[in-house]
């Protein structure tokens, strides 16, 4: 299958990094390489580190990536980016971009599973050198696991039926497609809200995917670990497309903006001071034209940071 993905906020991105042509840049999540061609046109005898644990990105970003001799690409997680740094990049990065959307490659590749809507073996792995999959979340943990993921991860008002639902399917049988696993919860969830909200599944795949490829629980410390390596005046720009996304990009840049631990009637003996300044105050959203134009982008906010 070709690889296809369309860059969300392109512009708004480059505008965001404020890429200098000798500059160190970072793509933590190189997807479709979209972002980073652009940022390897503005370069001169700068380079890009591309990141992505997905092996079909990595090698699809070399085949379109492989005119340009300033990059160095890395098959790894994002959440390892202080050791690759280290390697890459002793002296420090000029600009970091984390896309943290599911590629439209990965949804629209039956095969990988991600998709409530085409028939696949239950997968979801961003990275399939990894052990753990969608099939072993939904055929081995426990119904509270699963009741917690779907309510934390997918905010299904229905979490506690769903987990129900699935445990009781099981039990019968292994679930092993994607479409199984939405018979099950379509027959969870009350028909009124089948008729009136999203696709029935959504919330419930959302919720398995982050899961399995630990998306929310690296992210925080991932922030903090790419802020370090910005040098003065660098930038971090993070797009997020759900709220429990933005909710810890948000609450990790007021930290480091914020640092001081000290009670706030007191005076400062913790030491702490801001590390950065925050340049979106308000998270930047895609315009009606590019909503029209990929509406998987209606969702993202990106939100930027610089490094004092």
């Amino acid at each position: 299958m070709e690889f296809k993905h369309v860059s969300v906020l392109l512009e708004e991105c480059l505008e965001a990094l404020a890429i200098k042509p000798d500059g160190t840049y970072v793509d933590c999540t190189l997807g479709g390489a979209g972002h980073s061609m652009e940022i390897l046109k503005r370069l001169d005898k700068g380079r890009l580190i591309g990141i992505d644990q997905d092996i079909d990105a990595l090698n699809n970003a070399k085949k379109k990536l492989e005119g340009f001799g300033n990059i160095s690409l890395v098959h790894s997680n994002f959440e390892n980016i202080k050791e690759i740094l280290i390697e890459n990049a002793s002296g420090g990065v000029d600009g970091i971009l984390m896309d943290l959307g599911v590629s439209s490659y990965q949804l629209d590749n039956s095969e990988r599973g991600f998709s409530y809507m085409q028939d696949a073996p239950l997968d979801m792995r961003m990275n399939r050198d990894e052990v753990l999959s969608a099939y072993e979340v939904v055929n081995t943990y426990r119904e509270e696991e699963i009741y917690r993921i779907i309510r934390d991860y997918g905010e299904e008002k229905f979490a506690k039926r769903v987990a129900s639902f699935i445990v009781k399917a099981r039990e019968a049988k292994k679930i092993e497609t994607t479409l199984e696993l939405v018979d099950i919860i379509k027959a969870a969830i009350p028909a009124k809200a089948r008729r009136e909200g999203p696709h029935p599944a959504k919330r419930t795949f959302q919720a398995i995917r982050i899961e399995v490829n630990r998306e929310l629980s690296i992210l925080r410390q991932t922030i903090f670990d790419g802020a370090a390596s910005l040098k003065s005046g660098g930038r971090m720009a993070i797009i997020t497309f759900h709220s429990l996304e933005d909710r810890i990009v948000k609450h990790a840049f007021k930290e480091l903006l914020e640092p001081c631990t000290c009670p706030r009637n007191m005076p400062c003996i913790c030491g702490r001071t801001p590390k950065v300044i925050i340049i979106t105050r308000k998270p930047i959203e895609p315009g009606t034209q590019e909503i029209e134009m990929n509406p998987r982008s209606r969702s993202a906010k990106l939100r930027v940071i610089e490094k004092i």
